[in-house]
């Protein structure tokens, strides 16, 4: 477990990267829509820290929580730090929320440790899963098929990461002993596998979904029937202890905030193709007013 100081310096050097945004505007008496939804709120400039663990899917489930939060008045900072520093930040109350628990598996440790000391609010997204990841062109289905392709590497995202503490445990389950688990980043890992695919070379890769890169790419898992992977997992949502109190509007939103693979993976790939976070966020927003309405009915 990092040591207090340790969360506090992940913590700043989030905030660079953080969303800022009131969701009210300045002194202009000409009102747009936005300032109007805001006006006379109770939770006007009540200040929101979210936390996030910096994987595409996160960063596309956090910015667009941010962005329905601010619309009804909050301030929204938004934090990416390491998945332990994630739980932690929320189990002290240093952060808000976060939308972004993998579970029973990918963080099975993290709740084993925080579980008691952070309020769960049950699943945002159901059918989640984890794996390897393999272009659909390579001639192998199982893990257990496994020989020397790939250079016996299995191309993984960043250390720590349950889904590489998988992979870890699968060549063992699997008596792979040749291969290793090659760290890196979640970018890195997609930037190699679009070089793979564009060249038809193979890789192994640690996957998950949903994620864009099943709609960029045509791509499979490997069966996995050591189950050495688990099976389906579910991303949920945590918040601090005692937020229902303080910010009851936020803590309503948390708890409703519920969708589809098909909308995480559109905002997904709206970023993948280039778009800021916080614009990819704000399009869905605004084209899914229907879905939002539900996670703030009665928010005036």
């Amino acid at each position: 477990m990092l040591e207090f100081n340790w969360k506090r310096l992940g913590l700043a050097a989030g905030l660079s990267l953080s969303l800022v945004a009131a969701g009210c505007g300045a002194d202009d008496s000409s009102d747009n829509g936005s300032e109007e939804s805001t006006e006379g709120s109770s939770v006007e400039g009540q200040e929101i820290e979210l936390a996030y663990v910096e994987w595409d899917t996160e960063v596309a489930s956090t910015h667009v929580v941010a962005k329905v939060l601010e619309d009804i008045g909050y301030d929204v900072t938004t934090t990416p730090l390491d998945n332990t520093v994630m739980w932690e930040s929320v189990a002290t109350g240093e952060s808000d929320g976060m939308v972004a628990a993998w579970l029973p598996a990918t963080h099975g440790s993290q709740y084993e440790q925080y579980s008691d000391q952070v309020v769960e609010l049950g699943p945002n997204l159901e059918g989640a899963k984890i794996g390897m990841v393999v272009p659909e062109y390579m001639d192998v289905n199982s893990i257990a098929d496994l020989e020397d392709q790939a250079g016996q590497t299995i191309t993984g995202i960043e250390p720590g990461a349950g889904v590489v503490a998988a992979s870890e445990q699968a060549l063992e389950d699997y008596n792979l002993e040749d291969w290793e688990v090659q760290p890196s980043s979640s970018g890195a890992m997609a930037t190699a596998l679009g070089e793979a695919v564009e060249n038809e070379e193979e890789i192994v890769v640690t996957g998950w979904s949903p994620h864009w890169k099943f709609a960029a790419y045509d791509l499979k898992y490997l069966e996995d029937p050591e189950e050495s992977f688990g099976g389906a997992e579910t991303i949920e949502t945590m918040v601090r202890q005692g937020l229902e109190e303080d910010a009851p509007e936020a803590y309503q939103v948390l708890d409703n905030f519920s969708w589809e693979s098909s909308d995480i993976e559109e905002v997904m790939l709206e970023i993948h193709e280039g778009a800021d976070p916080e614009e990819a966020a704000a399009t869905w927003v605004e084209e899914n007013q229907d879905k939002v309405s539900e996670w703030t009915e009665g928010i005036e």
